[in-house]
């Protein structure tokens, strides 16, 4: 196994302080968003590794090397063949720690029959993968799961219309009775379909004044309507503010998570937690955002159906692994819970995995990880953990 080296990408919406404070460091007064531990191209962890240093000799180096280059330089040894029949000579999932100081991009994700097309039909017309306007960057899906480690806010689906109908109206501003009006007069889909296509085909600057009417009204009446104000003050005069009126608000408590599927809306608000998530960058944006939104693909690729947010939480086992179920076969998440003189946990499996110490002292293999430390263990490579603490483990669903 081998101790991770992993990158910080300080995207503005990140917390300046949350990564930090689990990592025993001094913040730098910039934002720290994600850590990403994988092998994802944009910021691969780092391991060190023996090399040899000359063909004639058996001497060998501490080498750091990026674990896309150790898997790819032997995948089956790496992942283990099953791993690399399903899913071809790459790791298939990306794990991260997540800390949201203001509110993400609102956003939903193709399925893997979408993001296959998608992908295709672009690089048929011969859009460079790194324009701007570019919709998929890859033929992957992406689900996701986020596991909180701090009371954690969100959005996550749409709510009933009805709902999002009496929340804009509370708020008293004229040129929101329009959409009031298609929430209550039309069937389900249709409502939050045609309300969401009004919202994002509007005048830009006529949106702009509704917009800050709606801010003022809701930091006015605070209470359910307060997360808005918060949103709005983030993103003046954006119609994703509006769009975010339609989704389910969400407060979890740390061990709580949410599975985000394909068409699913859904915003990150407010706190710190562990994501995993298929190894993609396909995203589609739908506003509380600066970046291109691909409108007419987003409404082609959006469940417009009201869903209660399912909020997850670990199911234990014998081992004392507590899993998170999630209908994917990319990633499994589970989470372990060390006590000081018990018998070692063993976490051998045919698998590739990521390790993640989120609380305590942990011991993993000859390995003490402290709070934010990880480390990657190849697949059948036999592992134990044991110490005082909590254990994130990162592995492909059997």
């Amino acid at each position: 196994m081998d101790r991770l080296s992993n990158t910080v990408r300080p995207y503005a919406w990140g917390s300046t302080t949350a990564i930090p404070a689990l990592l025993g460091t001094a913040p730098t007064g910039e934002p720290q968003a994600e850590m990403w531990m994988g092998a994802h191209p944009g910021a691969p962890s780092r391991i060190v590794r023996p090399t040899t240093t000359t063909v004639a000799t058996t001497a060998t180096a501490q080498t750091e090397l990026p674990l896309t280059d150790v898997i790819a330089a032997d995948p089956e040894g790496e992942l283990g063949a099953a791993t690399v029949a399903r899913f071809g000579p790459r790791l298939p999932f990306l794990l991260k720690l997540l800390a949201a100081g203001a509110p993400l991009s609102l956003q939903v994700h193709p399925d893997l029959d979408q993001a296959r097309k998608g992908y295709a039909d672009e690089e048929a017309r011969g859009v460079p993968i790194d324009a701007p306007h570019r919709t998929y960057k890859d033929a992957n899906h992406k689900p996701e799961l986020i596991c909180a480690l701090s009371p954690f806010d969100g959005l996550c689906g749409f709510r009933r219309p009805t709902e999002a109908a009496d929340a804009m109206e509370a708020l008293g501003v004229d040129s929101l009775k329009p959409y009031v009006d298609l929430l209550r007069a039309h069937p389900e889909e249709a409502a939050l379909r045609e309300v969401l296509t009004a919202i994002l085909g509007a005048d830009p600057a006529e949106m702009a004044g509704t917009v800050a009417e709606a801010a003022t009204a809701a930091e006015r009446l605070g209470g359910a309507h307060a997360p808005y104000a918060r949103i709005a003050h983030n993103y003046p005069g954006d119609p994703g503010v509006l769009a975010a009126m339609l989704l389910n608000y969400v407060q979890l408590q740390p061990g709580e998570a949410l599975f985000l599927g394909a068409g699913v809306p859904h915003a990150y608000l407010d706190g710190l937690g562990v994501e995993i998530m298929a190894n993609s960058d396909n995203v589609l944006r739908c506003g509380l955002t600066a970046k291109h939104i691909d409108v007419p693909e987003l409404l082609r690729i959006v469940r417009f159906e009201a869903t209660e947010p399912g909020v997850l939480r670990p199911e234990a086992s014998p081992s004392g692994e507590e899993r998170y179920e999630t209908p994917v076969d990319e990633f499994a998440l589970s989470r372990y819970t060390l006590a000081s003189g018990a018998a070692p946990a063993d976490l051998t499996a045919p698998t590739p995995q990521i390790l993640l110490c989120t609380a305590g002292a942990v011991r993993v293999g000859e390995l003490d990880l402290a709070p934010g430390q990880s480390v990657y263990v190849p697949a059948t490579e036999a592992v134990e953990a044991a110490g005082s603490g909590t254990l994130f483990r990162a592995t492909v669903a059997p």
